[in-house]
């Protein structure tokens, strides 16, 4: 008999645990990418300064001179915080004149804001970890 290069196996058959060994590699690949977006994430917004600027910008639009006046901090210091999360992608400058007016980018950051408020800041004494 000659052997045409052709499977054993049924035409249309498929080596499952093959294919689920593929299927898990590439979750892992997207998982482990996944988690170091994920960690980038956290590190630009592990800063008490800068979670502060988060949790009042996701009430909306805030400039610079109003987040000074609420957070009782420097403008260099509120500006170099907001460039740090500008430059993440987390919030978006909008210019009006010589003012200059932030807002969160996407609601990612007033999940993730909203989450930490309720675990971390909620009158609820028995949420807080």
């Amino acid at each position: 008999m000659i052997s045409s290069g052709i499977s054993t196996k049924a035409v249309g058959s498929v080596n499952t645990s093959e294919f689920n060994d593929q299927i898990h590699s590439e979750d892992r690949r997207q998982m482990a990418a996944n988690a170091t977006i994920a960690a980038n994430y956290l590190k630009a917004i592990g800063h008490g300064g800068r979670l502060m600027i988060l949790c009042h910008l996701t009430e909306g639009e805030r400039s610079v001179s109003e987040l000074e006046s609420i957070l009782d901090l420097p403008q260099a210091t509120v500006s170099q915080q907001l460039g740090r999360l500008r430059i993440e992608g987390i919030v978006t400058p909008r210019r009006e004149g010589q003012t200059i007016y932030y807002s969160l980018t996407d609601t990612k950051s007033r999940r993730v804001i909203g989450l930490l408020y309720e675990l971390f800041c909620a009158e609820d004494d028995s949420s807080r970890v």
